[in-house]
């Protein structure tokens, strides 16, 4: 699994969840390095994953274009950010006193806060735990590129570690960094996170 790029600057001032917001033009240019030594390290002849946000796609193409052997991009809908509800939009600040729980050290919504029409990060996990099982049974033996989001591929671990979802927003999930998960039978085992290709 892989991050989506950096996201534009205006997106990265409010809690933008499931919007589709565009990556920042120069951070693709500055990270070239980063999308090669990506293109480098993916497992050849794997079947890629993308959501329907156009970050993830883009960042998928970006991969091609630094030398990875273009492929399908499957849309999977499963694997989106959480979706933030009457919440997304607004800027941090703005977002305190309208939570019921308390915040997350980590994060601005602690794991079992669900925002007005949205999810909480036990929903995802849930929701992306579901998705992971049925790819993996649909898919044995294959290798997948997943390219998602920050709080897709905490619940993804969350969910291969089965570990709540307050414990699974300890986890950093930098852009383009890679997450690797392996399924062994009917385990899950997490071989890295958060690993930064070419660092």
């Amino acid at each position: 699994m892989i991050r989506h790029g950096i996201v534009e600057e205006n997106a990265r001032a409010v809690l933008y969840g499931t919007m589709d917001v565009p990556l920042c033009e120069t951070s693709l240019v500055n990270e070239a390095p980063i999308y090669r030594a990506l293109a480098c390290r993916l497992p050849r002849e794997a079947a890629w994953r993308v959501t329907p946000l156009s970050r993830t796609r883009r960042t998928a193409e970006a991969i091609f274009a630094a030398g990875y052997p273009a492929a399908p991009l499957a849309a999977e809908p499963a694997l989106s950010e959480q979706a933030l509800g009457e919440w997304q939009g607004l800027r941090h600040a703005e977002l305190p006193p309208r939570l019921t729980l308390a915040a997350h050290a980590f994060w601005p919504l602690g794991g079992e806060e669900r925002p007005p029409g949205g999810e909480s990060m036990a929903d995802v996990i849930e929701r992306v735990g579901g998705r992971m099982e049925e790819l993996a049974r649909a898919l044995p033996e294959q290798d997948i590129v997943v390219v998602s989001h920050g709080g897709a591929i905490r619940a993804a671990v969350a969910h291969a570690l089965r570990i709540a979802a307050d414990n699974a927003l300890h986890l950093a999930v930098q852009n383009l960094s890679l997450t690797r998960l392996e399924r062994h039978v009917d385990a899950w085992r997490v071989v890295c996170v958060n690993e930064l290709p070419g660092y």
